[in-house]
């Protein structure tokens, strides 16, 4: 009578028995893999889930740290990467610490004596910004009024829509002209055209000569979109009423020279405020430069952190495939009892459990990566959030997931490897 074989022998071993494992096929131990995995369905799914959790999480939190990230980068950008803001800074005489609203260090005279002798400067321009509310006929809008001279269209890369911008003329004259920015422009006049009609800042009449394009690309990013644009003679005699500046705005020739050209600056004002050596500047000097470099180190740690938390999830299904892989070791002696009895070499064994493991925790992170594109796709859709996946994360995230497949597949790969033949025949 012949000797029975044992289940599961015939249909994954039969392909590498044939040969006696002198030459182990990767492609049938591959496949001989999958079959064992597919014997048990749900007990493979349940332990790809732990995997699949680990890769979705992490794929999808990098997306909305870089995303992010992105979306800042592009925001600041559009501002002028070479552009510099200087404001006054707080002073202290008679041991008492005068307050921003009362630094009056800044003058007009400051920013152009900058375009005249500083050659890293290409432009500079007061900035005074005021809140108020624009009235046209039947509508009302609370916003940001600015007032600048002709170079501030250059300096924040705006552009024009319809119309045109203010010049020197108008500068000159205090003429009562401005120029809406979208935000405004679609509150006032919905897609009624703007130009040439008249509103009221404070109830003081204002000719729309100007319309600018759109810079916020969602709904949440409409700050540079919400402002009306008058020559700052205009805002000083009217609504601000003071002879010094809350800011001076100003752009570098290149991005390159930004940094000379804050020297240039921090000597002229030096000079020009007569302070002396060792005595603190009254003035401070910030530039987008800079902004960028700290939002960069911020969103960086944000997404280190994000990614970081996720990444917990890997390990514990990285456990949880020892764990099922231990499982079916136990299930399988007698098969690995028989298949070293015609041959196979416990280096053979431990190869084959290897490659269960792996392409268990390989198919986890494809799925997972599905599940990360996914929910990124769906979170940006509902909350208009920038989400992005950069490609190396991608091969990060799954070979990650490998690696969690080998080396916590291993133990259970080399226990399996360590069974004596005879022992593992006579295993009940």
């Amino acid at each position: 009578m012949p000797t029975k074989t044992p289940r599961g022998i015939n249909r994954i071993g039969a392909p590498g028995i044939g040969k006696r494992y002198k030459k182990l096929d990767l492609l049938v131990t591959i496949k001989i893999a999958i079959i064992s995995l597919m014997r048990n369905k749900m007990r493979s799914l349940l332990t790809m889930l732990g995997m699949i959790i680990g890769v979705g999480s992490v794929v999808g939190m990098i997306s909305i740290g870089e995303g992010a990230n992105k979306s800042i980068m592009q925001n600041i950008e559009s501002m002028g990467s070479n552009s510099i803001f200087i404001s006054p800074s707080s002073t202290t005489k008679g041991g008492v610490r005068g307050g921003w609203d009362n630094i009056t260090t800044l003058k007009v005279e400051d920013a152009y004596a900058m375009m005249k002798e500083c050659k890293h400067i290409q432009s500079a321009t007061p900035n005074i910004r005021t809140g108020n509310q624009v009235i046209y006929k039947n509508r009302n809008w609370s916003t940001g009024v600015i007032g600048a001279n002709e170079h501030i269209f250059d300096i924040q890369n705006w552009k024009v829509e319809s119309g045109t911008f203010f010049g020197s003329s108008e500068i000159n004259s205090a003429s009562k002209v401005c120029v809406l920015g979208q935000e405004v422009k679609k509150n006032l006049f919905e897609d009624s055209n703007a130009v040439g009609e008249i509103i009221r800042i404070d109830k003081v009449p204002f000719k729309v000569i100007g319309v600018l394009e759109q810079k916020g690309t969602s709904a949440d990013d409409t700050y540079q979109d919400d402002v009306v644009i008058i020559p700052y003679t205009t805002s000083m005699q009217r609504f601000y009423r003071q002879t010094y500046l809350q800011a001076i705005l100003a752009s570098a020739t290149e991005r390159a020279d930004t940094q000379k050209a804050v020297d240039e600056i921090t000597d002229l004002l030096r000079q020009r405020h007569r302070i002396k050596t060792g005595t603190d500047d009254d003035f401070e000097i910030f530039t987008i430069e800079e902004l960028i470099k700290m939002i960069q180190q911020i969103t960086g740690s944000m997404t280190l952190l994000l990614g970081s938390i996720a990444g917990v999830s890997l390990l514990v299904g990285g456990i949880g495939i020892m764990n099922i892989m231990l499982v079916s070791v136990t299930e399988r002696i007698r098969e690995i009892g028989i298949r070293m009895a015609i041959g196979a070499k416990q280096k053979d064994i431990l190869f084959q459990f290897l490659v269960e493991s792996t392409v268990l925790s390989l198919m986890g992170g494809l799925l997972g990566l599905g599940l990360g594109f996914g929910f990124s796709s769906i979170f940006a859709k509902i909350t208009k959030w920038t989400t992005y996946i950069p490609p190396q994360w991608v091969l990060i995230a799954v070979g990650f997931s490998v690696l969690m497949g080998v080396s916590f597949g291993f133990y259970p790969a080399l226990k399996a490897s360590t069974w004596k033949p005879i022992d593992a025949l006579k295993h009940t």
